[in-house]
């Protein structure tokens, strides 16, 4: 299968979903704040294999119907939207958030789990 291409940066739309999954886990006013941590951060370079353990997420099938529907972007050449992170705390015990892109990770990890991923990671708003 061939490598997988990335955009330069997120697509719009990936903000919003990043803010539903988050309202989901945080208060209002965090999930503002993380996700114009998001709008505003840089893309940087992170091992799909590295994201998934940080996350403490399973790796998801390749069946899995949006999984197999992004292995199918990356055979054809599509680029992938880089992945939108939110740092966890391994003092507290608080994962890494995907707080976008959790199946282009997956489909990544399939294709190569040594795979540089794009993503753009924000740090937790101070307690």
């Amino acid at each position: 299968m061939a490598g997988v291409k990335w955009l330069k940066q997120p697509e719009a739309h990936d903000f919003p979903a990043a803010a539903d999954y988050l309202a989901l886990i945080a208060d209002a006013q965090t999930v503002k704040e993380l996700t114009e941590r998001l709008q505003a951060g840089s893309v940087v370079y992170k091992k799909a294999k590295d994201i998934l353990r940080a996350a403490q997420l399973p790796l998801l099938p390749v069946d899995n119907p949006h999984v197999a529907t992004d292995l199918s972007k990356i055979k054809k050449g599509t680029p992938l939207s880089p992945i939108l992170l939110v740092r966890g705390d391994l003092v507290a015990g608080v994962p890494l958030q995907i707080a976008d892109g959790y199946h282009r990770v997956c489909a990544s990890y399939h294709t190569d789990e040594n795979t540089d991923i794009p993503v753009v990671l924000a740090d937790r708003p101070s307690a």
